[in-house]
C-alpha cells in the first residue's frame, strides 16, 4: 500500500506502509545510524513521539523477541526504513518486524531513501512529519501540523509508582534512579 512522509519544510518521501496502515500519523522525524538494535530504539522511551529513521539499509533479519525491549512497548510513534527483511533468520525470533508493529498499532514506512532523509535531518534538523496513505490539502497539513505536540513525553514515559528491583549478585550499595523514562538496559546492568 503506497503512503508517502510530508516534511514539515515542504519535502515528500513516497514509500510502501507496513505495520498498523490503516491510521495517519504525525510526529518529530529522527534518525538513528545503528546498524542493529532496531527493536531496542522503538521501545527506548527517549523516542517517545518521534518517527525514528534508520540509515542501515536492511530492517528486520533477527526479528523481534520478548526480551530485547527497553520498557513495557513500543514508544517510537512510526518506523522509516530502506527495506524490510523478507524471512527474519534468527534462533531467538519470535515475530517478524512487520506484525510486531502491527500487533502494537505503529505504522512503517519503507522503500525510500533513508539516507536522503537523514542528510535533510542533518542540514534542517529534526522537523515534523506526517506518515498517511491519504492525500491531504495544504490546509489539512498546516493544521495536523500545529495541533502536534510532544511536550508531554516525559509525563508518558515516566513511571506511575515506586518500584524496586533486586540486584543480581552481592552488593553492598543500593542505588536509587528517578524513572522519567530510564531504559530496561541501563537498570539491568
Amino acid at each position: 500500500m503506497k503512503g508517502h512522509l510530508i516534511l514539515e519544510n515542504g519535502m515528500i518521501f513516497e514509500g510502501k506502509l507496513f505495520g498498523a496502515v490503516d491510521q495517519t500519523v504525525v510526529g518529530e522525524v529522527v534518525f538513528n545510524t545503528s546498524m542493529t538494535g532496531y527493536q531496542e530504539i522503538l521501545t527506548d522511551p527517549s523516542y517517545f513521539g518521534q518517527m525514528v529513521t534508520l540509515t542501515y539499509p536492511l530492517i528486520g533479519n533477527y526479528g523481534v523477541n520478548v526480551e530485547d525491549v527497553e520498557s513495557n512497548g513500543i514508544k517510537a510513534r512510526a518506523l522509516i526504513i530502506k527495506e524490510p527483511a523478507k524471512l527474519p533468520n534468527n534462533y531467538r525470533c519470535e515475530m517478524p518486524l512487520s506484525y510486531y508493529l502491527k500487533q502494537n498499532g505503529v505504522i512503517g514506512l519503507k522503500g525510500i531513501d533513508t539516507r536522503e532523509l537523514t542528510k535533510v535531518l542533518r542540514d534542517v534538523g529534526t522537523m515534523k512529519g506526517i506518515i498517511t496513505k491519504k492525500s491531504l490539502t495544504q490546509k489539512e497539513v498546516k493544521e495536523r501540523f500545529s495541533t502536534f505536540s510532544n511536550k508531554a513525553a516525559v509525563e508518558c514515559v515516566t513511571t506511575k509508582a515506586p518500584y524496586e528491583l533486586l540486584p543480581k549478585g552481592d552488593y553492598k550499595f543500593h542505588i536509587a534512579v528517578w524513572d522519567f523514562g530510564v531504559k530496561t538496559n541501563i537498570l539491568t546492568n
